[in-house]
């Protein structure tokens, strides 16, 4: 060991590690190449070599969505936590307390209303890195206040889940929001305004089953996961292979049951041009009346005059 080693190097290393970013680089998940962060937030996180759409946080997509990613938000009415006073291997109060440290907002969902393109939208998104996104009697009361303010301001609602379903935890509580969100699905359709869900990674349990899948308008995001139960539990169920890529966004829009899968670059846009033809449903352009013409009488043809062979007189 000399002063090189006792001394220079620790130095030279505490230095360094001072300076850099733990967070610097991001590992993508689809190919597994190491990507710059700057990089990756610029391409609004999606994989530059394989297009791949990673999962962000709400206000991220939402600050993606509304015009210069300006909103304000709108705050729920406050739940009873823990109203069965759960416990498995942890308490259920614990986990919230968890949850609640690791992320902004206090919940599994946002409620947002801003301007996309010029015009008013309220926007309900669901932050998956708040335990998984999972509906609880918060989250059903978050769909039915951004039903509420979509009618109040006669704008279109767009749902963004990202859920891994009902939050069992809150029991027969988390499965009763499921009939809640239909009603607030219902409020928006009975106003005559358009209800369209944009379907991200992950969307399935009670959420799949319940309002995700009642838009106007179905759209999704490339390779996202979207059904009930998970594909392992399926084969175990029905003991049998599923189809390559069963659950995904492609499938499913080959298979009927969605209207359009987009790529996350041109959702603003798409969504922009939905509202815009689902709201003005006057003409763009002044009708002009059709002019019935007046029909003419036929033509009288002349009595044709025949001609008697040459040396044959004519009666």
């Amino acid at each position: 060991m000399n002063w090189i080693t006792n001394f220079v190097r620790p130095k030279i290393r505490a230095l360094v590690q001072a300076d850099t970013p733990d967070d610097l680089w991001v590992k993508s998940p689809a190919t597994g190449q190491m990507i710059f962060k700057k990089d990756l937030e610029k391409n609004m996180w999606v994989c530059p070599y394989s297009g791949h759409h990673m999962r962000i946080s709400a206000r991220k997509r939402l600050e993606t969505l509304f015009d210069d990613g300006e909103f304000a938000t709108v705050e729920l009415p406050k739940t009873p936590v823990d109203p069965l006073k759960f416990k498995d291997l942890k308490r259920y109060v614990d986990r919230v307390k968890d949850a609640d440290a690791k992320n902004e907002d206090k919940e599994a969902i946002i409620v947002a209303h801003g301007s996309m393109g010029g015009s008013p939208v309220v926007i309900a998104a669901f932050n998956f890195s708040y335990m998984g996104g999972s509906m609880g009697t918060a989250v059903g009361e978050g769909l039915l206040t951004a039903a509420k303010l979509a009618v109040v301001q006669q704008a279109p609602l767009l749902v963004i889940p990202a859920s891994g379903g009902a939050r069992m935890q809150q029991g027969i509580l988390s499965l009763m929001q499921m009939p809640r969100s239909i009603i607030a699905v219902d409020m928006v359709k009975e106003a005559g305004l358009p209800y369209v869900v944009l379907l991200t990674d992950p969307t399935t349990g009670g959420v799949s089953a319940s309002f995700a899948m009642l838009g106007d308008l179905q759209i999704a995001e490339p390779g996202a996961m979207i059904g009930f139960a998970g594909k392992r539990v399926i084969e175990e169920t029905i003991r049998e292979q599923l189809p390559e890529g069963f659950q995904t966004a492609e499938y499913l829009l080959e298979h009927g049951m969605l209207d359009m899968v987009v790529h996350r670059h041109e959702m603003r846009d798409t969504l922009i041009r939905v509202f815009g033809l689902l709201m003005h449903k006057d003409p763009a352009a002044p009708v002009v009346p059709l002019v019935e013409k007046k029909a003419e009488a036929p033509a009288v043809e002349e009595p044709v005059k025949s001609e008697a062979p040459e040396g044959l007189p004519i009666d």
